[in-house]
C-alpha cells in the first residue's frame, strides 16, 4: 500500500492589537468580509460562522469583476477562546490556529494540510496573503 505524505504549511503574522479584539476581528462575519482576500482585486461577499464544536462556517471569495467565485468553508473540531480554533475543510484538509497573547500583540498562526493541485509555495503565499489582509483589517479599525 503506498503512503501519501502530507505536507503541512504555516503562516503567521503578528497582529498589533490585544487578543480579544484580533480573535473578534477573525470570527465576526462582519469583519471577515472586509479582510477574507488574498489581492485588492477579490473580495469576500459573505459570511457566516457559527464558531463552536461541530458549528461550520462558509465564506464566499470572489472576483470582484465576477469571473470566478467560491465558497470556502468548513467545520470546527477544536475552539478554546482566545486561544486556538481546529477546522476540518470540505475537502478533509485539516487547519490549526493558535492565537498568541502578548500585551497589545497577538500572533496569528496557521498550520494548514497542503492540497495537491497547487504547488506549496503558491498555497503559502496565498494563504499569508489573506492573514496580512487581516493583519491590515485589525490594525486600521
Amino acid at each position: 500500500m503506498e503512503t501519501i505524505e502530507k505536507t503541512v504549511i504555516t503562516v503567521s503574522a503578528t497582529v498589533k492589537a490585544p487578543v480579544e479584539k484580533v480573535w473578534r476581528y477573525w470570527n465576526e462575519p462582519q469583519h471577515i468580509t472586509q479582510w477574507c482576500q488574498a489581492s485588492s482585486d477579490w473580495h469576500a461577499p459573505y459570511a457566516e460562522n457559527d464558531l463552536k464544536v461541530g458549528g461550520k462556517f462558509k465564506t464566499t471569495m470572489a472576483a470582484k469583476d465576477g469571473s470566478f467565485s467560491f465558497d470556502f468553508g468548513g467545520v470546527y473540531t477544536k475552539v478554546e477562546l482566545h486561544k486556538a480554533i481546529e477546522y476540518t475543510m470540505e475537502d478533509g484538509r485539516k487547519v490549526q490556529i493558535e492565537f498568541l497573547a502578548d500585551g497589545n500583540e497577538t500572533k496569528v498562526i496557521e498550520k494548514f494540510d497542503a492540497e495537491n493541485t497547487h504547488p506549496a509555495d503558491m498555497q503559502r503565499e496565498g494563504w499569508q496573503a489573506i492573514l496580512n489582509s487581516f493583519k491590515n483589517h485589525t490594525e486600521a479599525n
